[in-house]
């Protein structure tokens, strides 16, 4: 039984000794084997590296905004590189200057009091006549001044209009030109400080153009009291009494 059994496990294991070593025939290497293409996994990398680089545009983009921001608050804190404030305070200084300078009456709330008291209200049919013709005298210069005076002024006021003229063209010019906001508003600023300054100019002028027709308005209202005052003195006289007059050396009988 025992060589029965052999025999017939023998004849077993030949078949399928020869269909292993087919099989290892067949089939190639393992290190030559291909790899296996997963579709969905390669679209999923590309979506994530889209969006990766998507994300990185958008920061990029962001950065630069940010950059752009810093410069134009830079642009807008710069100062603007032209001042016209010296010019401006020179011009004020010297009409104010001038305006110092006015003749006999000043401009002061004191000094008028006293000289006009003086010399346009205190005339009287007492006074002599050498003290009448001294006070015409001061209040007719009083008003040859002030009319000078005037004339002066604006004199000065029309020598502005040039250098007025091209700071305004130059303050213009750089407010079109400014880079920011604070140089606009600061060329806006200079230009506003010279229409002050001419305002300044103009009310310098009505000034000096009132003062002189104020004094030769008081000037005319004195005349007419001293006037009044030189008919009272001169009727306070006794009568004329008519007498004999020799002329050409024969004498009357």
């Amino acid at each position: 039984m025992m060589g029965r059994f052999c025999r017939h496990r023998g004849n077993a294991v030949l078949p399928i000794a020869v269909a292993v070593g087919v099989w290892a025939i067949l089939m190639p290497p393992a290190h030559a084997q291909w790899a296996v293409y997963d579709g969905a996994n390669h679209v999923e990398n590309v979506l994530i590296a889209a969006r990766t680089l998507q994300q990185i545009d958008n920061q990029i983009t962001s950065l630069a905004n940010q950059a752009q921001m810093l410069v134009n608050q830079g642009r807008n804190l710069a100062s603007l590189p032209l001042s016209t404030l010296s010019t401006l305070q020179s011009t004020i200084s010297q009409t104010t200057a001038l305006l110092a300078q006015a003749q006999n009456i000043a401009y002061s709330v004191q000094s008028v009091e006293q000289q006009y008291k003086q010399a346009y209200t205190s005339v009287s049919s007492g006074m002599s006549d050498s003290a009448l013709f001294s006070q015409a005298q001061t209040r007719w210069q009083n008003s040859v001044g002030g009319f000078e005076d005037a004339l002066k002024l604006q004199a000065r006021v029309v020598g502005n209009i040039p250098s007025d003229s091209s700071a305004m063209s130059q303050l213009v010019s750089s407010s079109q030109t400014s880079t920011g906001a604070l140089q606009a508003a600061q060329a806006g600023n200079q230009l506003l400080a010279l229409q002050s300054r001419q305002l300044s100019d103009i009310q310098a002028e009505l000034a000096a153009n009132g003062r002189a027709t104020a004094l030769q308005q008081a000037r005319d209202a004195a005349t007419e009291a001293e006037s009044e005052a030189q008919y009272q003195h001169f009727s306070q006289h006794d009568a004329y009494v008519p007498g004999t007059v020799s002329m050409f050396g024969s004498r009357g009988n």
